[in-house]
């Protein structure tokens, strides 16, 4: 099975999603429907919904897409780590249909140190009693932070979106890469092949300059840790979903079938769809 193991639903409306800009390529509603031809043509038979919303009717409002499209495999939604009744906010979610894992927004934070709080870490412990992952939303200037909340909780499952978001328009790479190799030293840490040219000059994209960076998760991660993800639509801002799925395969092209699998789509069922 071949798996995108990131893309999101929205039905939009301004004071929900104020983060998509007015007139742009996501300035819009994208439901499953919009989805599965993509996913069709692209040989790829499922994918994972991410949360684009902080709120607990994200969770209802995924979930449900979910059980009415079979495609769609498992839900990333969102609860309140930092509440006294994260508890029950997991339990919830827990039954809701495919939940899979949870994901908080931490880019947007300002707090430096925001995943190392007590609140945030006892949110992170009910995860791991309830068998959900954790996707680690993030900046690449946050990797310190996250490589101190994946090297305490050595038990819980973790996964890092769009390889920590590294700043591919302006060619930085070194820093983003020294803590890429520090964090992948942890075993219970993924990464998702995603949001790369979304980084990048969204006009004037190329392949030979994401590369420098898909090499530093190659080496770090290997096959056995990268899941490919399209970020759609968001990707849409830079890339339509072929090219994007052209580029990856492009890349692997250098592994066994059997790695390339992996990748495509075995580690993500792995991850998430055990889970359910």
């Amino acid at each position: 099975m071949r798996i995108d193991s990131h893309q999101h639903f929205w039905d939009y409306d301004p004071a929900e999603y104020p983060w998509i800009p007015p007139g742009s390529a996501i300035h819009g509603s994208f439901k499953p429907e919009d989805l599965e031809p993509l996913l069709r043509n692209a040989n790829i038979d499922g994918c994972i919904a991410v949360q684009a919303r902080q709120n607990l009717r994200e969770n209802v409002y995924l979930c449900s897409l979910a059980e009415t499209s079979p495609f769609v495999q498992a839900v990333v939604g969102w609860i309140d780590l930092r509440s006294d009744d994260v508890e029950q906010q997991v339990e919830a979610f827990r039954r809701l249909p495919k939940s899979a894992g949870v994901r908080h927004v931490v880019q947007d934070e300002p707090d430096s140190e925001f995943m190392a709080r007590e609140p945030f870490r006892r949110g992170i412990a009910a995860l791991k009693k309830h068998g959900l992952v954790y996707d680690i939303l993030i900046y690449a200037h946050q990797l310190p932070d996250a490589i101190r909340l994946v090297r305490d909780f050595p038990d819980q499952v973790f996964v890092l979106d769009h390889i920590a978001k590294p700043r591919i328009a302006t060619g930085e790479i070194q820093e983003w890469a020294l803590h890429m190799r520090e964090i992948a030293q942890y075993p219970n840490l993924s990464v998702k092949l995603s949001g790369m040219v979304t980084e990048a000059d969204h006009q004037h994209w190329i392949t030979r300059v994401l590369e420098p960076y898909w090499n530093v998760v190659a080496d770090a991660f290997g096959p056995d840790r990268i899941l490919y993800g399209s970020d759609w639509p968001v990707i849409r801002l830079a890339s339509d979903y072929a090219r994007w799925v052209e580029t990856v395969s492009r890349w692997l092209k250098v592994y066994p079938s059997s790695d390339q699998e992996k990748v495509w789509g075995g580690n993500a069922k792995r991850i998430y769809l055990s889970r359910r």
